[in-house]
């Protein structure tokens, strides 16, 4: 595609989440590729890694909205970004509607939807990769924090505005509710957008009742780069694991009571604010806290399977890939996308999500049966190997997808 101009939006100039890592990993390989790409964000500092050729950086310079000092400019900015809009229209004063792809990540952190309103506004294609729900739900994730459950009311009814199901507070969710009115109406967003991009197939399925009615949904899996080694031999092994923040919605307790009724040893790798509760329930529990990534896979391969208990519905939890890469199998809920990376009784096991119990049965089906146990794990770094999602093969997809985008 000569001549062929991507802008990536991204709030943040540097990996701060998993959607930073694909956003800013995919302008690096583009720029490689020889194509003419802009980073676009709001939130410094600027990783080195961006200063390469073929590559800019248009930065705002601006607080994300948690951590702008200015509260009353946090709250207004955060609905409708002036300034970063400004920015913007500048920036397609330099650009060709006809050769240009605006690829949205991640801008309600402090972008806002006003970045992507002026794209729109002035003819340029826009591709909005799916990240989490905030293209549909006003706390982005379909999820009751209080209540510790998934959330199956409509998107912006009367309903959805009177649950406090914001993690902080309800004056917090009336400010998410309104900034999402803003978003829809003002903004455009999702309803003058074309293109999107699903990460999981249970994503897709949650987001397309909200996609305008002749959205084309392109299902493109997260980038992952893994260096390939021997399978773990699960079957000599007898930890199960759990990678990740220690936080409420990831189910921690869920995997300690299960632990516990079993007397398995349980690993948790990292830390977060559940870590006492995970001790109380269950004190033999290891918890490591923080580590380096590096010192991340001697462990993974000193266990026989990774727990993933999660009770929201996730995206796309790249520590199944990470695990699969490695043969280690896991055990997944059936609520949540963790589900479409795992196939049951194959590459592992689901369990019934909430359910401690069933949890337990899953974990001692592994424990007691080596044979099992080394089959899934097999079997799972095969499925991964056969079509490893490598930035290379992310790239590849993603300029096709683009290539359709402009054909359209």
């Amino acid at each position: 595609m000569t001549g062929l101009a991507i802008v990536i939006l991204n709030d943040y100039g540097h990996v701060k989440g998993g959607a930073d890592q694909v956003a800013l990993t995919s302008a690096i390989a583009l720029a490689k590729r020889g194509y003419a790409t802009t980073v676009f964000g709001a939130v410094p500092p600027i990783m080195p890694e961006l200063h390469a050729p073929n590559l800019r950086v248009v930065c705002a310079n601006q607080h994300d909205i948690l951590n702008d000092p200015n509260r009353l400019r946090a709250v207004t900015s955060g609905a409708w970004n002036l300034h970063a809009a400004r920015l913007m229209n500048e920036l397609l004063d330099e650009l060709s509607p006809e050769r240009t792809i605006i690829h949205a990540h991640a801008w309600t952190k402090s972008l806002s939807a006003s970045v992507l309103r002026t794209a729109m506004r002035r003819g340029f294609k826009v591709v909005c990769t799916m990240h989490d729900y905030f293209v549909a739900c006003p706390n982005g994730s379909f999820f009751n924090h209080p209540q510790n459950r998934i959330c199956k009311l409509q998107a912006l009814s009367a309903r959805c505005l009177f649950c406090n199901c914001d993690v902080r507070s309800y004056p917090q969710k009336v400010w998410r509710f309104g900034r999402h009115l803003v978003q829809k109406h003002i903004g455009g967003v999702p309803g003058g957008i074309r293109d999107f991009i699903a990460i999981s197939k249970l994503s897709k399925t949650i987001l397309e009742p909200y996609l305008p009615k002749a959205a084309r949904i392109h299902q493109l899996d997260n980038p992952i780069d893994v260096a390939k080694s021997e399978p773990v031999k699960v079957h000599e092994n007898s930890d199960f694991i759990a990678l990740g923040r220690i936080v409420r919605e990831k189910g921690p307790d869920l995997f300690a009571r299960a632990a516990s009724a079993l007397n398995a040893p349980a690993v948790y790798i990292r830390d977060g604010p559940m870590r006492a509760d995970v001790l109380s329930i269950y004190p033999r529990a290891v918890i490591t806290g923080w580590m380096p990534r590096s010192a991340v896979p001697p462990l993974v391969r000193s266990a026989r399977a990774l727990v993933f208990p999660s009770v929201w519905y996730e995206v796309q939890p790249l520590a199944i890939l990470e695990a699969a890469a490695m043969g280690l199998p896991a055990i997944v809920p059936d609520t949540c996308a963790a589900r479409d990376l795992v196939a049951d009784g194959v590459t592992g096991l689901w369990f019934k999500g909430g359910d401690a119990g069933d949890l337990a049965h899953q974990m001692r089906r592994l424990r007691d049966d080596s044979k099992l146990a080394k089959t899934l794990g097999q079997a799972a770094y095969d499925r991964f190997w056969s079509d490893p999602p490598t930035t290379d093969r992310h790239v590849d997809r993603l300029l096709k997808i683009y290539e359709t985008v402009l054909a359209a």
